[in-house]
């Protein structure tokens, strides 16, 4: 999968030379290249940014250098590319997108900077438009890189373990149960007697209920997307018992 990423600060992404994504870049099932609007300018100052129109902090991203960043993208990529625009004005990215854009071969990452993106350039060049969350960043490198990290992370053969993947949070609507490691204690704290009795099939059941209550406690609104099991109703009403007891 090739990631183009469209950015004034392509020497942020030396981040991704490390853990998952760098071992997927090394290994040949992920490309990341960076396309420099300040590259495509035509006057000796490289200007990318101007005030806004109708007055108003800040500066906004000029079309034309990103059009034809984009447009070097496009060149230097393998296949056709869809377009995502980082904003916070974007569509609240989610796991369910993130398994969409995992089947894509090429995308198109516009970080923007500043105030934001001249509007006209949305429609000049059409894309999805994504926000990690409901707050500002300094620029859309960070969100662009979180992007990059989950998408890749859903490739074949990026994981070692597919079933680590398998079972991440959101995979199944719900969030992670917790997980434990040795020593069996530490500070008076014991692992769960269930997860050391090598009963597999109370431990998918130990599991199970506190990745639903969990979700219950923390993400009431993700369990209203989901449609639960008998079974599950069950497990869910053990957890609320045993909290509020």
């Amino acid at each position: 999968m090739q990631f183009n990423i469209v950015t004034l600060f392509p020497e942020m992404f030396a981040a991704m030379n490390y853990g998952v994504v760098g071992r997927a870049k090394e290994t040949g099932l992920i490309d990341i290249r960076c396309f420099n609007p300040r590259d495509y300018t035509e006057d000796n100052y490289h200007k990318v940014d101007d005030t806004s129109y109708g007055g108003g902090p800040g500066m906004v991203m000029m079309v034309k250098p990103l059009q034809a960043a984009i447009q070097g993208a496009r060149e230097n990529s393998k296949s056709f590319a869809s377009i995502v625009y980082l904003t916070p004005q974007g569509k609240l990215l989610n796991h369910d997108l993130v398994k969409e854009l995992s089947v894509q071969e090429n995308l198109i990452l516009i970080s923007g900077r500043y105030e934001g993106i001249d509007e006209r350039l949305l429609k000049i060049e059409p894309g999805i438009e994504l926000s990690i969350g409901d707050y500002v960043l300094s620029g859309g490198e960070l969100a662009s890189m979180v992007l990059i990290d989950t998408v890749t992370r859903q490739l074949p053969g990026v994981v070692g373990d597919a079933g680590s993947v398998a079972q991440d949070s959101f995979s199944a609507g719900l969030l992670d149960y917790p997980h434990y490691t040795r020593p069996e204690v530490i500070n008076d704290l014991k692992v769960p007697d269930v997860l050391l009795s090598g009963n597999h099939a109370e431990i998918a059941r130990f599991r199970r209920k506190q990745a639903l209550g969990r979700t219950w406690l923390r993400r009431p609104e993700l369990l209203a997307k989901i449609e639960l099991t008998a079974i599950d109703r069950m497990l869910l009403n053990e957890f609320i018992e045993e909290t509020s007891s």
